[in-house]
């Protein structure tokens, strides 16, 4: 089995940059891809999907909005995910999880039934 520890949310003014990791202990080696993904806490909102990577290649996948100022990266070394988060919009207020997929799947990364393991979340608020 995999765990998942996700830190360094926190308050951040509009514009500003944070740095999520996500530490993997376990069975890492059955590692073969992990994804970011939000949750707004909001009545109704779902799990949307940040970026993913591909923890063998280092192949990095985004969703639209967040491609040019989220940056997803790995290392396999430490066994820690990170997403670098630059110029923050109070719309992305949420609770950031980080997992993992250890079983193999459709490839749908963006997906949350692509993941078998995730974190607990950490809280990012953006104020204006």
């Amino acid at each position: 089995q995999v765990q998942l520890v996700e830190s360094g949310g926190g308050l951040v003014q509009a514009g500003g940059s944070l740095r999520l990791s996500c530490a993997a202990s376990g069975r890492t080696f059955r590692t073969l891809v992990m994804g970011w993904f939000r949750q707004a806490q909001a009545p109704g909102k779902e799990r949307d999907f940040v970026a993913a990577i591909s923890w063998s290649s280092g192949r990095s996948y985004y969703a639209d909005s967040m491609k040019g100022s989220f940056t997803i990266s790995r290392d396999n070394a430490k066994n820690t995910l990170y997403l670098q988060m630059n110029s923050l919009k109070r719309e992305e207020t949420a609770v950031y999880f980080c997992a993992a997929n250890t079983i193999g799947g459709t490839g749908d990364v963006a997906s949350v039934n692509e993941y078998d393991i995730w974190g607990q979340g950490t809280q990012v608020t953006v104020s204006s």
